[in-house]
């Protein structure tokens, strides 16, 4: 395991890839971690230098003191840039990781060549929805949310094709600390992109799972439409549509990439 000391959390993170091939930054969902995006390692890798990290309070990484929302889960991305001396790299999230690419791609232009935003919005679900999902967690434990979560992840065919996936990201979840959790939560509550879309200064891909019940695809088409120099894609799968439809959403993503 790889670990970054930054200002303010110790990130896990992993490389792969040629080292003088261009870097994409692969972020990950709430309650997930960097292992969501196996699926895509070895298209990535034979072409780009792969960048994948847990989330604060995820994974491997620590969870810090403080405020836990938008600037500060792209600061750390900023800082593991940093620390890696990486100039400028490509980033691609999903929800939570999506949104931060997002809010990237505004303040952060100069260190962003492309941005690929994932199961996304300018704004997903409401203070009271998040905050009932807060105290449910905090009282009953990880248990009480992860039959729900992986409903809205994958399809019924997915669960009933792939249960061995299924069963790998049940185990990530049920991994996920209350309060690691609660902190992503939190990012997500209190994040509203609707002002700042107009100002994401890089080329963007917005991507959105047809059958996804968290980020449906008018949140995606939203992103889109209000984002300059963005175009829309859609695949079929739920949330974690990269994971459904893996081959198709890989190229998809490299012919972004891939293309001045």
């Amino acid at each position: 395991m790889a670990f970054a000391n930054l200002r303010s959390v110790r990130l896990h993170y992993e490389l792969a890839g040629a080292e003088d091939a261009p870097v994409v930054v692969f972020s990950n969902s709430l309650g997930a971690d960097l292992s969501m995006w196996n699926a895509q390692m070895a298209a990535f890798s034979r072409r780009y230098r792969v960048l994948r990290y847990d989330t604060r309070g995820h994974g491997e990484s620590s969870l810090p003191t403080g405020f836990h929302n938008l600037p500060a889960l792209a600061g750390d991305v900023l800082d593991l840039l940093d620390y890696l001396t990486i100039p400028v790299a490509s980033f691609c999230g999903l929800s939570l990781g999506g949104m931060t690419g997002v809010w990237l791609g505004s303040h952060a232009p100069q260190r962003i060549r492309k941005v690929i935003a994932c199961s996304s919005a300018a704004q997903i679900g409401t203070q009271e929805t998040w905050n009932t999902r807060i105290d449910l967690v905090r009282r009953e434990g990880m248990a009480a949310l992860v039959p729900g979560i992986l409903e809205r992840w994958f399809t019924p065919p997915f669960h009933a094709n792939s249960p061995a996936v299924v069963a790998a990201m049940r185990q990530v979840l049920e991994n996920v600390s209350v309060d690691g959790y609660v902190a992503g939560c939190s990012a997500v509550r209190d994040a509203d992109l609707r002002e700042e879309l107009s100002t994401v200064n890089v080329p963007t891909l917005v991507i959105s799972g047809t059958s996804d019940p968290v980020t449906p695809p008018a949140d995606g088409r939203f992103l889109a439409a209000q984002i300059p120099r963005a175009r829309y894609a859609e695949f079929p799968g739920a949330h974690l549509f990269n994971l459904e439809s893996a081959t198709s959403f890989s190229a998809e993503v490299l012919g972004f990439l891939d293309t001045p």
